[in-house]
């Protein structure tokens, strides 16, 4: 139940600033929940093998869960991030909204 939380508000901050600089909402949506789900599973190997390189094998005995709980602050901190380099990088560089354009609708 806790990550279908984590997944809807994951999803509601990158749909918002996506929706806010006139982006694709859905494709950054998706995007920023699998970046923080990804990073779970690559924090959670990283834990593991940064305990196997201190000589610590007693972590191959925990549970999976346990070590994809280990891996968590490692996922969101790293979605935390890509929203906080797409807002400034968007930011930075708006879309046109020249109606001068000749990609204009009304053309």
């Amino acid at each position: 139940m806790l990550g279908l939380l984590v997944l809807f508000f994951i999803g509601k901050a990158f749909f918002n600033l996506a929706k806010k600089h006139h982006r694709n909402k859905w494709l950054f949506a998706v995007l920023g929940i699998a970046v923080c789900y990804g990073m779970i599973i690559i924090g959670g190997i990283i834990v593991v093998l940064i305990a196997v390189a201190l000589g610590n094998e007693s972590i191959l005995n925990l549970s999976d869960a346990l070590l994809g709980l280990m891996g968590v602050p490692i996922g969101l901190l790293s979605a935390w991030l890509f929203y906080y380099l797409l807002r400034k990088n968007w930011e930075g560089n708006p879309k046109d909204q020249n109606p001068e354009l000749l990609d204009s609708s009304d053309f």
